[in-house]
């Protein structure tokens, strides 16, 4: 059972586990005590190597669990650098992206289906007519090339 949970999880399911605690001011807002990170959220690392660091989200990774956060990065033997990929469980988020009102309404606990959308407006596209003329060709010769033609035929003629 324990490897379908953590091995063999769907990907619901590991979504799910991308859970991270609300900070004390976020837990008395929302009366919540933990929310699934999003890209954008600003967290504070709570154990590790790198306790202390605050930072927003930059990628998340379902698979590992974790997620990276901007500005942390590892050096390798040879002078790159690297992400560093940080379990969601040590994580204290303390300011939420507010950008996805649905993620918002649900953690307020109002229904996110009755949310006011903004109305936007209908932008009609207007296509130019276009008549296709087709232009009259007609074969004539510049007058030179007819004064040169007749001056060869004289000159062929002698």
């Amino acid at each position: 059972m324990r490897n379908k949970m953590i091995y063999q999880a769907t990907f619901q399911t590991r979504s799910k586990q991308l859970g991270s605690a609300l900070s004390k001011d976020l837990h008395k807002k929302y009366g919540k005590r933990s929310v699934r990170v999003n890209e954008g959220d600003s967290v504070k690392i709570v154990r590790g190597e790198f306790k202390g660091v605050d930072g927003k989200i930059g990628k998340i990774s379902p698979q590992k669990n974790s997620v990276t956060i901007e500005g942390i990065k590892k050096e390798k033997t040879k002078g790159d650098k690297f992400d560093v990929y940080i379990h969601t469980s040590n994580l204290v988020v303390t300011s939420l992206n507010t950008e996805n009102k649905w993620r918002i309404a649900k953690l307020e606990g109002k229904d996110p289906k009755k949310i006011p959308v903004k109305e936007v407006p209908k932008v009609t596209k207007e296509v130019p007519k276009v008549t296709k003329e087709v232009p009259k060709v007609t074969k004539e010769v510049p007058k030179e090339t007819k004064e040169t033609e007749k001056t060869k035929k004289k000159e062929d003629d002698n």
